[in-house]
């Protein structure tokens, strides 16, 4: 009796049906989406019917040597399998600026979630601790009215 070997989990691809691949597609997004920026890229998003998308442009001004465009794309693109399934349905072009030649990958997949978060595309995470945050309470029209304190006589 021969036993199978152990099944890796099937890696999140990449398929055809999640990249914005035509330039006139392209031209869509920059045209009729909306864009939010930050200091390493920039976010075009066009909100439509079809299944999460992601195009990326990295120019040779960003980094001269094709190693370093691809290793930014290789990171967006990671990123963006990963948040896939939480992603609104659209089109999301990324275009890369100049500092994210010189970022660390952790950095450029910060900057790309910032990005998602502030267009509205990717749930605002909660902030980290343990206790409640504090709502502020109103007077209630029973209690007593504040009082200054007295001062010490002289």
């Amino acid at each position: 009796m021969a036993t199978s070997p152990p099944q890796k989990p099937a890696p999140a691809g990449f398929p055809r049906l999640a990249r914005v691949r035509a330039k006139a597609e392209f031209d869509r997004v920059f045209g009729e989406g909306r864009r939010v920026a930050d200091p390493l890229l920039s976010l075009h998003l066009l909100v439509d019917p079809q299944p999460a998308r992601l195009g990326l442009a990295v120019s040779r001004k960003v980094d001269p040597h094709a190693v370093g465009r691809n290793r930014i794309k290789r990171v967006m693109r990671d990123a963006f399998r990963q948040t896939r399934g939480q992603l609104a349905p659209g089109a999301y072009v990324l275009v890369a600026r100049v500092p994210a030649g010189k970022a660390e990958n952790a950095d450029l997949r910060a900057a790309f979630l910032r990005l998602l978060q502030r267009a509205g595309a990717l749930p605002v995470s909660p902030m980290g601790g343990t206790m409640p945050p504090e709502k502020p309470s109103l007077p209630s029209k029973s209690a007593a009215p504040m009082r200054r304190p007295s001062l010490p006589a002289r």
